[in-house]
């Protein structure tokens, strides 16, 4: 089958005929290992010569593109440092106080994102692409040349958010390794590595890099003024819809593709890239919902303020001892001394406050 890349064939692909190993010459021990460890090693070649006929050869500059191998090693080491090697070496330590280094770190990740928004924009969302059918562009032009630069930087910068965990560690954050942040930290850069290969200027499948860069503007705003500290908490109100703006995040981007399935006729390059970018944004819809709903519908991670505002009420908070001036209010109607002869008496959900003299 030939491969053509810029409308030149480069290489034909054939693919090897397996000849099927006689039982009785091999005996039972070498059938079992023709049958199942010969197709293995089969099949791997035939996808390393499918993948290199397959490559767009102008990534060849770009670091972390030539191999899947680096990327994986990467990747792999970054799952085993954040689940066992990470806490392990933080259990005995203090956590470390990175103020400086996580305020740079987040505004520079600000910045990178505001670009990479502009130059998905003049490669194509913004000048060129009909938002509907937008096809990949293989040829050399200034415009598709620039859609394989930001491509790459886009994919490039996933290796550079892995330094969210590695803040997470360092600060013994372990509650914030969660499952989902793991896994959607690994994911991107390792699918964006095989998209990347085939499909760099990927015309209407790069729509979701550019709503994950603007998403992340606002993120990365967030984590930078939350990391300036307590001074600029009152402007963190807006905390609980971060997820929020996430999940309209997974909806445009499944909304869009969708149009694929409802034209009449669509010549996009790669189909499967279609159909894994709509299920990328369905089952990241869902992971993301089910956050939504363990942190805030169920208050598990309401910002402090609106967690303090409810438990008031009832005089407690955190399931502590509530402190009006130099006096404690004790939840049970039992009232507790301090050293001024001031008693605290919670009655009926309200704080009572007598002044008694010490005998």
């Amino acid at each position: 089958m030939p491969v053509a890349i810029e409308g030149e064939q480069v290489k034909t692909l054939t693919i090897p005929q397996v000849k099927k190993p006689d039982v009785e010459v091999l005996g039972w021990r070498g059938y079992t290992w023709s049958a199942v460890v010969r197709p293995v090693g089969q099949t791997a070649k035939f996808a390393k010569t499918t993948l290199e006929a397959a490559y767009d050869h102008r990534l060849l500059p770009y670091p972390l593109m030539r191999t899947p191998f680096q990327m994986t090693s990467i990747l792999l080491g970054y799952v085993f440092f954040s689940l066992y090697a990470g806490p392990r070496l933080m259990a005995h330590r203090k956590p470390y106080h990175l103020k400086t280094a996580m305020i740079i770190y987040n505004f520079s990740m600000v910045f990178l994102n505001a670009f990479l928004v502009y130059e998905f924009l003049m490669s194509g969302w913004g000048t060129t692409f009909t938002w509907r059918c937008d096809l990949c562009d293989y040829s050399s032009s200034p415009q598709a040349l620039r859609m394989v630069r930001v491509a790459w930087w886009f994919y490039f910068s996933k290796f550079i958010e892995l330094l969210d965990t590695l803040f997470f560690v360092l600060r013994k954050k372990h509650s914030q390794i969660t499952f989902l942040h793991v896994f959607h930290h690994s994911f991107m850069p390792f699918t964006w590595w095989w998209g990347m290969t085939i499909a760099p200027a990927g015309g209407m499948s790069s729509f979701h890099a550019m709503v994950n860069a603007c998403v992340h503007v606002i993120m990365y705003t967030y984590y930078g003024l939350s990391a300036a500290g307590p001074r600029f908490q009152k402007y963190l109100w807006w905390k609980k819809y971060m997820t929020a703006i996430q999940l309209i995040q997974f909806v445009l981007i499944s909304l869009h593709i969708s149009q694929y399935y409802f034209m009449e006729k669509c010549d996009f390059q790669v189909p499967m890239f279609i159909h894994l970018i709509w299920m990328y944004g369905t089952f990241f819809f869902a992971l993301f919902s089910n956050f939504w709903i363990q942190a805030y519908v169920k208050g598990k991670r309401l910002p402090t303020a609106t967690k303090e505002e409810k438990l008031k009420k009832n005089g407690v908070i955190n399931g502590h001892t509530n402190s009006i001036g130099n006096v404690s209010v004790v939840p049970n109607g039992k009232p507790l001394k301090n050293g001024n002869g001031t008693t605290a008496h919670s009655v009926n959900g309200h704080n009572q406050l007598d002044k008694v003299k010490e005998v």
